[in-house]
């Protein structure tokens, strides 16, 4: 069974909290209200019988039956609750006893009648009033009057007061669950983000992150949630690199038992057929079969190159470091290929400081590097209109030289293999000589990079920090 959300959680509680507290207070209001009407009725009713009892004085004592009526009676006629009259004098003989006709619950109320004065024998009452009552103290009460009223005017009224209690306090707590509502919303609304971005998160799409949202408690979720994805995206990157260090490292071990095989079974095989193409260069006349020779020398001095690379890559020397000038270096590497390729169909632009930049380096290691950067420009630029540009520069403590070719430039999307061993786009490339490049200048503690340039071509480029031994 699915658990109520917190959002139908928010609404009951509210809802219930709210109806309770207006329900004590719409009671307590009742009662009050019921209290003080009930008493300011009473009152009234209490007043009028002091007034009657005042005016009927003197009717009892005279026992004026009359006119005892007639005061009743104008009582009775009046707008009010009285259903019922009764006046008895001190000895309890019913003077009056009117009555009308009523429905309902009713109550009384009784009070005595006493004189107002003292009564002497010189009062204008009649003799016997004047026996009964001569020398005798007005505390002394000479009757009493009891009225009679309905409640049910009173009762109505308390009943529509409690009806609009009852209404009152059920548009209020209405109210209340509807700002609730609105309320408990604007933050579920949030908390649903945040579990809607976590979903998607889990389901692959790590780039998400979350709003922030307006509530400050909300936005410190999210932030730690965010910053929770930005480190595992971190240990997530960390992680695949290591794989691909650890595969990498692995195909280097069978690439090594590789190379030695090839060594051993190849290599010698190759050595012998070379030097028996030499004993048959000297002993016979080659003229009539030069061109089949030259092809054969040059497959076999190419598949030599080849093993040669295998085996450097697959075991790389440690460096042996010492000082060494940079820019020299580079000028003769430079020069050296200036020499080979004379007659290519290309040429090479150079920018290199006169001035000497000594750092800590191989120079075997890094002169074979820079070579493999230049070869591979020169090859990209081959029967292309633009010369290979090579310059260095020092920027601060780190000596950057830079290789620009004027080739096709390297597709966006291979762009982050080039330094992949085995990977090239040449027809009889090995994929090894920028892999090696790669390798011996992160021997050196450098950065190697590479991107395409706007006018065509790519650019690569080596930077090496310049440090005493």
């Amino acid at each position: 069974m699915k658990q109520p959300g917190i959002h139908f959680r928010i609404l009951v509680t509210a809802f219930i909290l709210i109806s309770s507290v207006s329900f004590i207070l719409g009671i307590t209001g009742i009662n009050i209200t019921r209290e003080y009407i009930t008493r300011r009725f009473t009152d009234n009713i209490f007043f009028m019988a002091r007034h009657l009892a005042t005016n009927a004085e003197a009717g009892i004592m005279v026992g004026d039956r009359a006119w005892l009526k007639r005061l009743a009676a104008n009582l009775l006629t009046e707008k009010n609750d009285i259903v019922k009259i009764s006046i008895a004098d001190s000895s309890g003989n019913l003077l009056v006893d009117i009555t009308k006709n009523y429905k309902g619950p009713d109550a009384f109320v009784e009070l005595p009648v006493i004189p107002r004065k003292p009564v002497d024998a010189n009062s204008l009452f009649s003799s016997s009033a004047l026996n009964v009552l001569s020398g005798k103290l007005a505390e002394q009460p000479v009757g009493k009057i009891s009225i009679r009223f309905t409640t049910r005017n009173i009762d109505n009224l308390l009943q529509r007061i409690t009806q609009r209690f009852f209404w009152l306090s059920l548009a209020l707590a209405s109210c209340a669950c509807v700002i609730f509502f609105f309320i408990s919303r604007s933050i579920v609304s949030e908390v649903s983000m945040l579990s809607d971005t976590a979903k998607k998160v889990a389901r692959g799409n790590f780039d998400l992150r979350a709003e922030p949202g307006r509530l400050p408690e909300t936005g410190r979720l999210a932030t730690a949630f965010n910053a929770m994805l930005d480190t595992i995206e971190k240990s997530r990157k960390a992680l695949k690199a290591t794989n691909k260090k650890i595969i990498r490292q692995s195909s280097m071990a069978e690439m090594g038992k590789f190379s030695m095989m090839i060594a051993h079974e190849v290599k010698n095989p190759l050595a012998i057929i070379k030097g028996s193409i030499d004993v048959l260069k000297k002993k016979h006349d080659p003229a009539t079969n030069s061109l089949m020779i030259e092809y054969i020398e040059d497959e076999v001095m190419r598949l030599n190159r080849l093993i040669e690379h295998f085996l450097v890559f697959a075991r790389p020397a440690r460096p042996v470091f010492r000082e060494v000038d940079v820019n020299g270096l580079l000028v003769d590497i430079v020069s050296r290929f200036k020499i080979q390729d004379n007659n290519a169909e290309f040429f090479i632009k150079e920018n290199i400081p006169q001035t000497e930049c000594k750092i800590m380096a191989d120079p075997d290691l890094l002169s074979r590097a820079l070579g493999n950067i230049i070869r591979n420009a020169i090859d990209a630029g081959k029967n292309k209109d633009g010369p290979v540009n090579i310059s260095a520069r020092t920027i601060h403590d780190f000596w950057i030289a830079e290789v620009a070719d004027h080739g096709d430039g390297i597709p966006e999307e291979e762009i982050n293999r080039i330094f992949e061993p085995f990977f090239t786009t040449k027809a009889k490339g090995s994929g090894l000589g920028l892999a090696f490049a790669s390798q011996a200048i992160k021997a050196h503690g450098g950065i190697i990079a590479v991107k395409n340039i706007p006018e065509g071509g790519a650019l690569f480029s080596v930077e090496l920090k310049i440090e005493e031994e």
